[in-house]
């Protein structure tokens, strides 16, 4: 599938922007990595859903939001990206303490809109540079709260661009772990706040984020926790006992700040961030006897595949 064998009724009525052999390194906060043969921002929702209508059932499709726990190798993506955040990004108030979102919303965005309106349960995401889509796709969590504690239910899309509702009991979720119906994806979400303190939970929000800026490479292009914690234990611990800190390979580094970041120090190809990623999860199954689970996403082709 290309740009080229849609239809020109169906281009000519998108909404969304489109392009062909987009860099991803534009879209991914590691700011490496190769292009995508096809690339769309949708609109809004029903935009979405009419894109969606038009791709051929066989082709390979790739969502992404802000691109902050991705990695797309070096020789991209022969398929279509479709990057929600620009264009899936309502948020609005409903009664009984309820906040109606959408996928593209930022989550730190979600935590200081809702803090704003003295509405308590969300400001554990304010550190999470993601969209609220990865959020519900891995149960993204931090400071003892996870997203799916607070879901009332969803708004998912097939590959035919239907829209479902569905709710957690349809879900399998556990840490950063979510698994529901095949070929559908999260659109938006319905969650379930409480009253609390504007004041109390802005004043916590900002103390979470100067500890996160005190504590975690967050000046220099990363992709957040490269590693899930193991039971009972931290992965930057496991990493830093292996001596690892500061370990290179190209322009990649293990973050001297956060053993479990890895940075892109201005040159890192998606390969050298790889490559790293492997050696030490190899290091600390050797040393430590423990599989590190990766928490990033890879995707694509090596570079001459």
């Amino acid at each position: 599938m290309s740009v080229s064998t849609m239809t020109a009724k169906h281009t000519n009525e998108l909404r969304g922007t489109l392009r062909q052999q987009e860099s991803m390194a534009r879209h991914t906060s590691w700011r490496a990595g190769g292009a995508a043969r096809v690339f769309y921002q949708p609109a809004d929702i029903d935009d979405l859903a009419m894109f969606l209508r038009g791709l051929a059932t066989e082709e390979s499709l790739y969502w992404i939001g802000l691109g902050s726990n991705l990695l797309v190798r070096d020789g991209g993506l022969n398929g279509t990206v479709i990057a929600i955040s620009s264009g899936l990004n309502r948020l609005d108030f409903l009664a009984d303490d309820k906040v109606w979102v959408e996928a593209g919303v930022a989550s730190p965005k979600l935590a200081r809109e809702t803090a704003k309106r003295g509405l308590s349960g969300m400001e554990f995401l304010c550190g999470i540079p993601g969209t609220v889509g990865g959020a519900l796709a891995l149960n993204a969590g931090a400071l003892g709260s996870e997203t799916w504690q607070r879901v009332v239910s969803v708004q998912t899309i097939d590959r035919q661009g239907r829209l479902h509702q569905r709710t957690p009991d349809e879900y399998e979720i556990s840490y950063r772990h979510v698994k529901g119906p095949a070929e559908e994806w999260f659109v938006a979400a319905t969650l379930q706040l409480e009253q609390g303190n504007s004041a109390a939970s802005l004043e916590l929000i900002k103390g979470y984020l100067a500890r996160r800026s005190a504590t975690q490479p967050t000046q220099l292009p990363n992709a957040g926790s490269v590693f899930r914690n193991p039971p009972q234990d931290y992965a930057a611990r496991l990493i830093e006992a292996c001596g690892l800190k500061n370990t290179c390979v190209g322009g990649a580094c293990v973050s001297e700040k956060h053993a479990n970041f890895i940075i892109n120090t201005g040159t890192a190809t998606a390969g050298d961030i790889e490559a790293l990623i492997e050696r030490v999860a190899e290091t600390v199954k050797r040393e430590q006897g423990i599989e590190l689970i990766r928490e990033v996403h890879i995707v694509g082709e090596a570079s001459g595949d």
